[in-house]
């Protein structure tokens, strides 16, 4: 009797639990159909949620795109003012440019834009404006030993005029243009160069005593380069047009301590741009004696 009293509570405790959680989920569920009915696109609200984040996202993209665009534009219309000024001289700093420490000049230009006769003479201009003593032409394809021919230069409506005291030394592809003494290199330079070079040391290396025991160094290839007459000056400044942030195969034993700056297409060449690299190389600090070898 005892037993069956005991069973008898626990089964009713246990159904008095089971009807307070079926009145909370009852309770609950009754909250949520008025809810629901108070705002029918809660439930779809909640499913669009990870649509609504990917479009935030995109529109903070969008924002951050548009500010760099902006300022972007904002410093290269600053830097096309900034030339604008110096094309007629109205920015005191770079009136006098301190040439001193730029013996030679290197210039590199991409072949298919060196095909520009007006664009590259105009640039020839400019440097002689400068008071440029010494300058190194440089294209892969050798466009530019083509174009600078001896007494002519091109107006502006294409004739052939002679306004420029070239002299020319089609051997050694150098010419002179009025005080400035220009040089003019192509890849076939380089190869020639390096066969020439190669053969003395060769030669060298044969007639040694000790064939086993030698080790060509960068010093001695240099002094190879220097003795078949292809070694050249190497220049102090190096500007580069064209479509990449490379020297375009310039020959690399002149660029040892040579400082390189991007230019930009020749296309869109400017007078200010040149006066500001040479601005910006005259005020460089380079830790290393003028007359290392």
């Amino acid at each position: 009797m005892r037993l069956s009293l005991y069973h008898f509570q626990a089964d009713r405790r246990h159904a008095s639990s089971m009807l307070s959680y079926v009145k909370r989920k009852a309770s609950l569920a009754c909250s949520l159909y008025g809810i629901y009915e108070l705002c029918p696109g809660w439930a779809c609200t909640i499913s669009y949620s990870p649509m609504i984040l990917k479009l935030i996202l995109g529109l903070l993209w969008c924002l951050v795109h548009l500010v760099i665009s902006f300022f972007g534009s904002l410093s290269h219309l600053k830097n096309d003012l900034e030339c604008y000024l110096i094309s007629f001289k109205l920015l005191p700093k770079y009136r006098n440019l301190h040439l001193e420490r730029l013996a030679y000049l290197g210039v590199v230009v991409d072949s298919r834009e060196a095909k520009n006769a007006l664009k590259v003479k105009q640039l020839l201009r400019w440097f002689s404006t400068i008071g440029i003593d010494y300058l190194i032409l440089y294209d892969i394809e050798g466009v530019l030993k083509e174009l600078i021919q001896p007494g002519i230069e091109t107006s502006t409506d294409g004739n052939p005029i002679n306004s420029l005291d070239v002299v020319a030394d089609t051997k050694a592809s150098c010419c002179r243009h009025g005080g400035m003494f220009m040089e003019c290199l192509s890849s076939s330079d380089g190869k020639e160069a390096i066969a020439k070079a190669a053969n003395l040391l060769y030669s060298t290396c044969c007639n040694s005593d000790n064939k086993s025991e030698i080790a060509f160094t960068e010093a001695d290839m240099t002094h190879a380069l220097k003795a078949v007459g292809t070694g050249g000056p190497e220049p102090d400044l190096l500007l580069v047009y064209g479509p990449g942030r490379f020297h375009l195969g310039f020959p690399a034993w002149r660029l040892r301590y040579t400082e390189i700056m991007y230019m930009g297409p020749l296309e869109s060449m400017k007078y200010g741009t040149i006066v500001k690299a040479l601005y910006r190389f005259s005020r460089k600090y380079q830790n290393y004696e003028e007359n290392m070898t």
